[in-house]
């Protein structure tokens, strides 16, 4: 199964239970334009919804990930009232209750870093860098706060956001940003070795993980043991947990079949 996003500005295409979104406005260094972002929201919501995708991988094209919000775009005032923004964006794919891995294949800069540090893994080009250069131009940042300042230390996040400068990929790594660094003709490969090891697993167990996970995150430890135990025995009752076992108690490789 194959199909490409409105406009092509987000190219998508599903094999072997493997969802690929490629960013597509390479000239742009696929800056998030208003187009962009309807797409990208579309796409989160094929990857969530379609029973074919078990794992889903972003990238762009060219050679940038992402350099965040386009700032030469000159809408309209109807294609503005159709924007979903960058809380749509972003609340779409922190939504996802599938395994997503970005494959960060260049500079990844304020809202595609954004779009980059909600997914759930990630991967970077050796040449990578990440920034929130906004502060420059004058302007604020969404994801500079709302995500960088959650997933490093505040003074760490703080220094970056404040001066604009770049994280390199070594650094990036060293603060926890990313999972692993390789050479850039590398990434994409190598995200895909990874989604395929996870998809010798069962699809609905790591569905279950991840979805417990987005669920107890504002909830209480008590809460989350129940929220967590709640879900836990809705997979173990699943045909794929009955294969598992089966395939453990007879000495061969399960068979999954999402349900």
């Amino acid at each position: 199964m194959a199909m490409t996003a409105t406009g092509g500005v987000v190219e998508y295409e599903v094999k072997d239970h493997i969802a690929l979104a490629r960013l597509n406005r390479p000239e742009q260094m696929n800056a998030q334009n208003i187009e962009m972002r309807k797409a990208l929201v579309q796409t989160w919501h094929n990857i969530d919804t379609d029973p074919e995708v078990w794992v889903a991988i972003l990238t762009g094209n060219g050679k940038a990930f992402s350099a965040g919000h386009d700032l030469k775009e000159q809408a309209t005032a109807e294609e503005l009232r159709t924007d979903p923004g960058t809380h749509g964006v972003y609340a779409g794919l922190m939504s996802i209750t599938k395994p997503v891995l970005a494959a960060i294949n260049g500079p990844c800069l304020a809202q595609g870093a954004g779009v980059a540090l909600l997914s759930d893994i990630r991967i970077a080009a050796d040449d990578a860098v990440f920034g929130w250069p906004q502060v420059k131009r004058g302007i604020s940042s969404v994801s500079g706060p709302a995500i960088l300042c959650r997933v490093v230390p505040e003074n760490i996040a703080f220094e970056y956001l404040f001066t604009g400068e770049f994280i390199t990929a070594q650094e990036a790594l060293r603060w926890g940003l990313i999972n692993r660094v390789c050479p850039k003709a590398e990434v994409l490969d190598q995200t895909f070795a990874l989604a395929r090891k996870i998809l010798e697993n069962a699809p609905l167990a790591v569905r279950s993980i991840k979805e417990a996970h987005l669920r107890t995150k504002n909830v209480n430890q008590i809460e989350a043991f129940a929220l967590g135990e709640a879900m836990a025995k809705l997979a173990n009752q699943s045909e794929d947990a009955k294969e598992g076992l089966a395939a453990f108690a007879e000495k061969r490789p399960p068979v999954w079949k999402g349900r």
